[in-house]
């Protein structure tokens, strides 16, 4: 059918439990409310996830488990993601087409089927707001450390292929940070510089202009030190239908990153969406 939309969206710690969101992250705690109300009217069949926190050394993996059913404390912060339970459907045989593809590609790809292995925060988190009946299937992808940008744009376009000729509908997330430079302090912001390159890449996402945004990316992330060094951003660029309008929802700081919302392809959601771009520099 189609990729109905794709998206990036935090998942920063201290936003897992919604009773304990910080009051600069509580705007992209509702905005992202506000997008799960969307999907359940969308009612897509399958969310693809790239998930930042999912760092594979080699391999590109893609986890083909049927159930995804664990409990999750994370290593990096267990003072505030601690024994958080989750169950999503999986969906084998898209998974296993994902794998295929790749290898088909040329590409170092390898599906993952095991009920034990345990989620990352990067995708328990965002899926807590998105999807928080547990009633969609997900197939989580990783970053891979060995893999450039380039390697993993051309991962991506291979997964939007495989995507856009399936007969589901589809919504792509890449969870991930901008500027990533971490600093103790929750209440941090990137530095000017930093900032800076954050501004200029997010004007280029809201123009369309993804080629520019995808050519900046390399020094943008050696600089800014981007999440996972951009690649979860490389693979959300080659997805991105070039006539999906891209909509900026929300945006806050997280010890010294800088985290954005931004949805392509779905219509706007309530006056948030109509947000000045002057908003973007906040």
């Amino acid at each position: 059918m189609t990729i109905e939309c794709s998206m990036l969206v935090p998942h920063v710690p201290s936003m897992c439990h919604a009773d304990q969101v910080p009051e600069f992250q509580q705007d992209m705690a509702s905005a992202m409310n506000e997008i799960g109300k969307r999907l359940k009217e969308i009612k897509p069949d399958v969310i693809v996830l790239v998930s930042c926190h999912w760092p594979s050394t080699f391999f590109h993996y893609v986890d083909c488990t049927s159930v995804h059913k664990g409990i999750l404390t994370a290593i990096e912060a267990p003072d505030l993601i601690k024994d958080v339970p989750y169950h999503y459907p999986g969906d084998e045989d898209l998974a296993k087409e994902l794998v295929k593809a790749g290898e088909e590609a040329g590409l170092q790809v390898q599906g993952v089927n095991d009920p034990y292995y345990v989620w990352d925060y990067g995708s328990v988190v965002p899926l807590r707001y998105l999807v928080p009946d547990e009633d969609i299937p997900v197939i989580n992808l990783s970053v891979t450390l060995a893999a450039s940008i380039e390697e993993t744009y051309r991962w991506g376009q291979v997964i939007g292929k495989v995507l856009r000729e399936s007969d589901k509908k589809v919504v792509f997330i890449s969870s991930g940070a901008l500027s990533h430079n971490l600093v103790r302090g929750r209440h941090n912001k990137p530095t000017v510089t930093e900032h800076a390159m954050d501004k200029q890449f997010i004007e280029f996402i809201m123009n369309k202009d993804y080629q520019s945004a995808y050519d900046m990316l390399p020094e943008y992330a050696r600089f800014a030190r981007v999440e996972s060094g951009g690649r979860h951003l490389a693979m959300l660029l080659s997805i991105i239908d070039e006539n999906a309008e891209p909509t900026y929802l929300a945006d806050g700081q997280s010890s010294g990153s800088w985290n954005a919302l931004i949805t392509f392809g779905l219509r706007k959601l309530s006056d948030m969406a109509n947000l000045e771009e002057s908003e973007y520099a906040k």
